[in-house]
């Protein structure tokens, strides 16, 4: 690292450190919270929920049918995240054991946040299958960018295409956007050609170190990516029932994960409903859009984790028995002496 940067990182840990700065960031983010929950409490109060209900349990078993399909492929796609994470690190993990973690973490990451799940049971059920540290670090950090470099691609793509009117008077500008647009295209196009080109694979960020993938792992990262967002796109256009062109849905779902994320609440609860009311209440009945998006919720985020609940907890069991069998192997010989 270079002078000039280290003099940058030593002045960024210092401002972080600073306890002015934990106070600016604790405000802004509740600030950023208290806006999303008085919208999300007007909206609420505008919606005739008995007609919602009433939209939920008359939703036909064909457009379910179809909608659980993008689902499960959505899950599926996303347990593979893994997969390019065991051709990083060159672990030996079976296929099966990879993409079981995966869809387990991911089932915990939507419903009860990143900590718990994106984070938390990764390292937990990684580490008692004997992986080091470091190894799940980097398997963690390639699965977090593979997310968001097909975010980028499909994000900047709609904002270039603009599928449906931008809600504030400055996005109305298209020289801006498109500027936008671009700018958020060409960052993962700038990872690729870096992991193709560079000679110096490791690369480093406020003192952070990234080794480079391959090409190839890079472009499967695209590809993955890109095809699971829009399989997440998929479920509630079905669940529309086609009332709304597919890339207004995609590009109010990727608006809407993105306050999510900025939001910090777990599974981004009414923050979801409140971006999809924002942009696509013109084009479909408010109570019809929220009771597709409460389905959504069930589909996508609620089945999911039923299944990756028992699956955890069944893991964990086995890891105890297994590991109590291996210290009564080691205290046989002991005993026997």
């Amino acid at each position: 690292m270079s002078e000039p940067d280290k003099a940058r990182h030593r002045r960024w840990r210092a401002l972080r450190a600073d306890p002015r700065w934990r106070w600016i960031a604790r405000g802004a983010a509740l600030a950023f919270l208290l806006l999303v929950a008085s919208l999300v409490v007007i909206e609420a109060r505008k919606v005739h929920w008995r007609e919602v209900f009433t939209a939920i349990q008359s939703m036909p078993w064909p457009v379910l049918a179809a909608a659980s399909g993008f689902a499960m492929a959505s899950h599926l796609l996303y347990s593979t995240f893994d997969l390019l994470g065991r051709r990083y690190t060159g672990h030996s993990l079976s296929t099966r054991a990879v993409m079981a973690i995966t869809f387990v973490s991911y089932a915990f990451n939507l419903n009860m946040g990143t900590l718990v799940g994106g984070a938390g049971i990764r390292f937990r059920l990684y580490l008692q299958l004997g992986l080091a540290l470091n190894a799940i670090a980097r398997i963690v950090t390639l699965s977090i960018m593979t997310n968001w470099l097909g975010y980028m691609v499909l994000a900047g793509a709609i904002l270039l295409w603009r599928p449906f009117a931008l809600p504030y008077q400055w996005m109305k500008d298209t020289g801006i956007v498109d500027v936008i647009g671009v700018a958020v295209i060409a960052v993962p196009l700038f990872y690729v050609t870096a992991c193709a080109r560079s000679r110096r694979r490791v690369v480093q960020f406020r003192g952070h170190k990234l080794t480079l993938p391959s090409f190839r792992l890079a472009v499967a990262q695209l590809v993955l990516s890109c095809a699971n967002w829009m399989a997440i796109g998929g479920v509630v256009y079905m669940l529309l029932q086609q009332r709304v062109d597919y890339p207004a849905v995609l590009g109010a779902l990727l608006a809407a994960a993105v306050a999510g994320v900025v939001s910090h609440i777990p599974g981004g609860l009414g923050v979801l409903e409140a971006v999809f009311v924002a942009l696509l209440s013109d084009r479909v009945p408010k109570e019809q859009l929220i009771a597709a998006l409460l389905t959504y919720r069930g589909i996508y985020y609620l089945v999911p984790l039923f299944i990756a609940a028992p699956a955890y907890f069944l893991f964990e069991a086995r890891m105890r028995q297994s590991h109590r069998a291996r210290d009564s192997r080691r205290a046989a010989p002991a005993t026997s002496r």
